[in-house]
Order: C-alpha cells, then structure tokens, then sequence
C-alpha cells in the first residue's frame, strides 16, 4: 500500500504520530512495511493499549519481534508458574509497565525440566520457590505495583514482605495462600500501603491476631475486601479491631474455628457497608444472623456453609432487615427449614440467586415460597 493511502487511525492519537515521515511515491510497493517503516514505538504501543482483548494483544505480538517487544510495554498484568521463577529477574526489562502479579507456585513442574537448565540438579527445587531475597526485589524493580498475590510461596516470609510493602506504597490488593508471613510483615502492609482495599489470608497459619490488628489500624480508612481461612490463631480480637476501624469494608469471608459470634457481632455493628458475607464459622449462632440483619442493611450476598447451629430465627432476622438481598446460598445447614425460607421470601423481594445444597429440612415447600415471591430468582 502506498503511503498516500494508509487510513488515519484515531483523531485522539497525538497529532505529532499521524504525519508520516514518508513520502508519496507514483508506484505501489508491493510487500513493503510501511507500519514499521513510518510508525514510530510509541504509536505502536498506543495502538496495542487500545486492544482490550489479551488474546488480540497477544496475537498481534507474534507479527514480527519488534511488535513481540513493543506488546509487552503494554502488559499490565502477568500470572507465573513456578518453572518461571528462574526468569523473575527479566521481568522489569520486559514489562516496565506491570502493575498486577501473581505467583503461583502451585503448578506442577514439567518433566522435561532438567533440560531447560543445564545446572538443574535432581532434588535442588530452590530455583523454583519464591525467596524473601526475590520478594524484597520485586518490591526494588515494580514499584507501582497494584496487585500482588502469592500462592503457595511457602519460602516467603515476613522478611520479604515487610521490604516490599516499604516500596509499594501504592498497593491496592495483596493475595496470600499457604504463605510462611508473620505479624510483622502484615504490620508492615498496615503501615505502609495506606490504599490497600482487598485483603486475603489462606492457611497463614503463621500470622496472630497481632498483625491483622496493626492491619486493621493502618489501612482501616482504605480496607474494603477481608478474607480469613485457616489461620488458626487469628480470632475475635481480629474480627473487634476489624469491627472498630473498617467502617467501609463491604466484603468479608470467613473460613475459621476460632472466630465466633463475639467477632461476628462487633464486624455487623462497626461495618454497615458490609454487601457480601460469606461464612464457613463452626461456632456461630443465630445471634450473629440477628445482629447481621439489624445493622447490615446493605447487604446483597449471604452465603452460609455447614452451619449446625443456625436455625430459622437466624434466616427471619436477615429477612427482616436485608431487603437488598439477592443472592443467598445455603450449604448443609441442617437446622434451617421451609420456615426460614418464608422469611426470605416475605422480606428479600430483590433475590436473584438461591442455592441450597445438604439442608435436609428444606422442603419443595420452602422453594415454592421463594418462587411465588422472588419473582427474578433463578434457583
């Protein structure tokens, strides 16, 4: 195509890119690249960030090695497996703009291992695990990280989270699963990034009630997610200080033993934005559902799972005063009934979603009331 002919792209493109330093010429050029010829990096890499599609980018980056180069200036999320570890000092050369990691060393390790490393030794897996070392790094060369998860990084402890969270301060969401991270660490988190919203802790079976509280103080203004599963020794003196300084949190799940109705009590009386509540709490009753449904008003999602402690009072309660609800699902519980149900029913009129799965007292009945009243649900 002749250059007289190339279309113009985007009136909003800098109008400096839509001259071409090409001449007009009175003879097609069959075969010639005039888009590497006339476009310059950096409109190339403005054309790349308007594809939303990842899967677009990344076909568009095997055209040639310099589109390959420029696609990746414009990654702004990656997700590696552990047999990627090795290359982790490559990542700010390649990406310079990435702004959400995640690490997941949960993947298996292929077979044919041993022949992408020559060093590679049978055994000597250290090369494949994330380091408090490699950590404090990532903190160095990606400043400006938003999002960070890691799972099961099992090698990283408070000593390369507390580096990491002193350099991005700006970190906005923070993913731990099967994570070796101690009370200072996530103090650490609390005190340095001030805009952290969406927060979850998997068996971090090393953390205490110590740091979730330095948490909850440091980034109770911004806090906005809160997942809690495994961590045995976090307990109600967490769930108090949530309860205290989380005033905007809307999100919260909790999967523990140690949690019970005093921690539930003070979060549904301290969190009134609270819109999803997902419970797994084996020590919970249906005090925690009344407080719930005379102070969440906001609430939207309730999910409830192998709960032998609630019963239909609980359910009433919630459908007297969370006339927002629309997704509610119930996983054995065995002392909620059709009666329960009728309450949802009767005050939740907005309900969309139901599951109930291993509640052996719910009854066609119970379903029928649902389906008279709720008339968008989709069971």
């Amino acid at each position: 195509m002749a250059p007289h002919h190339i279309p113009h792209l985007n009136e909003s493109i800098d109008q400096k890119h839509t001259a071409f330093p090409c001449t007009s010429t009175d003879h097609a050029m069959r075969g010639h690249d005039w888009i590497n010829t006339c476009f310059p990096d950096d409109l190339i890499v403005e054309i790349f960030s308007r594809l939303h599609s990842m899967s677009t980018r990344d076909a568009c980056s095997l055209v040639c090695r310099r589109w390959f180069r420029l696609q990746r200036l414009t990654r702004t999320t990656l997700r590696i497996a552990s047999t990627h570890l090795s290359s982790l000092h490559r990542l700010p050369t390649r990406f310079s703009n990435l702004r959400n990691l995640y690490i997941d060393q949960s993947l298996s390790i292929p077979l044919h291992l041993g022949k992408m490393l020559p060093n590679y030794e049978e055994g000597d897996l250290d090369f494949l695990r994330l380091s408090d070392a490699g950590l404090s790094a990532l903190g160095q060369d990606f400043p400006k990280l938003h999002k960070l998860g890691l799972i099961r990084c099992s090698s990283v402890s408070s000593d390369g989270l507390t580096p990491l969270a002193r350099k991005c301060t700006s970190l906005r969401a923070l993913d731990l699963q099967v994570c070796y991270v101690g009370d200072q660490g996530l103090a650490a988190v609390g005190q340095c990034c001030k805009q952290l919203e969406d927060l979850n802790l998997r068996f971090c079976h090393r953390l205490t009630d110590t740091g979730l509280v330095e948490l909850a103080l440091g980034v109770g203004k911004s806090l906005k997610s809160l997942g809690v599963a495994a961590c045995t020794k976090i307990t109600d003196i967490s769930m108090e200080a949530v309860g205290s300084h989380c005033r905007s949190l809307e999100n919260l799940s909790l999967e523990s033993e140690t949690i019970h109705n005093k921690g539930l009590l003070a979060v549904s009386q301290g969190c009134p934005a609270l819109k999803v509540l997902k419970l797994h709490c084996f020590d919970v009753t249906d005090d925690a559902l009344k407080a719930v449904g005379t102070n969440c008003l906001l609430l939207e999602l309730l999910a409830l799972y192998s709960f032998q402690r609630f019963t239909d009072k609980g359910l009433r309660a919630i459908g007297n005063g969370c006339k927002k609800l629309k997704n509610l699902t119930l996983i054995d519980c065995y002392f909620i009934s059709d009666k329960g149900l009728e309450a949802i029913a009767t005050g939740c009129k907005e309900l969309t979603h139901l599951e109930v799965n291993g509640c052996h007292n719910i009854r066609n009945l119970g379903l029928e009331y649902i389906g008279r009243s709720c008339q968008y649900v989709f069971l």
